[in-house]
């Protein structure tokens, strides 16, 4: 790290806070902030995993535990430097102005997902443990058309555009996104936080 700079690689869920603070910080600490972006988990050339494989270089990472937990495994993260910074549940994205469905019980969450055409989930950590995990154990893996997009941007832009119904991933991403209304979080039996 040099003295007045630090590079950061984050992904999506702590991404609107951290813009709000990020001015701020600067501001008062005279420290110039580069900001590079990507994928907690998963495939592809932009997660944090392949941009550090490819030698980007980040001073801190700010990502979910899971994939924190992959980084440090793999002697990409300084073991014991981790601090939690957010708890952020899942919610349900449906796009500006149309009605929001009723997501309060694990029974109207599994018909909203059944009734949808589309469901966007990010192909990060989020959607990850959807796919692999909640939508197996609930019977409807196979009953529904879950589109994955590399990461929950894509996944509102979809929604937003009317490409999908609603998609399902953190909170903390869908109230700072624009063209969609956050409709609520997943009920507490089913939530993955």
């Amino acid at each position: 790290m040099r003295i007045g700079a630090v590079n950061v690689l984050i992904s999506g869920g702590f991404s609107g806070a951290y813009e709000q603070l990020l001015p701020e910080f600067e501001r008062t600490s005279g420290i110039k902030v580069t900001t590079r972006s990507g994928a907690s988990q998963g495939l592809g050339p932009q997660t944090i995993a392949a941009q550090l494989a490819r030698g980007v270089s980040a001073d801190v990472m700010i990502l979910s535990r899971e994939g924190l937990g992959e980084l440090m495994a793999a002697d990409k993260i300084v073991a014991g430097t981790d601090v939690d910074l957010a708890r952020v549940p899942l919610g349900v994205e449906v796009r500006a102005g149309t009605p929001k469905p009723d997501v309060s019980t694990v029974e109207a969450f599994k018909l909203l997902l059944l009734k949808a055409k589309t469901v966007a989930v990010p192909a990060s950590t989020s959607g990850i443990w959807l796919k692999t995990d909640l939508f197996p154990r609930l019977g409807i893996a196979e009953k529904i058309n879950v589109k994955a997009t590399p990461r929950g941007t894509h996944a509102t832009e979809m929604v937003a555009a009317g490409g999908a119904d609603l998609a399902v991933m953190p909170v903390s991403e869908i109230v700072h996104a624009t063209g969609v209304d956050f409709a609520g979080s997943l009920p507490p039996e089913i939530q993955f936080v």
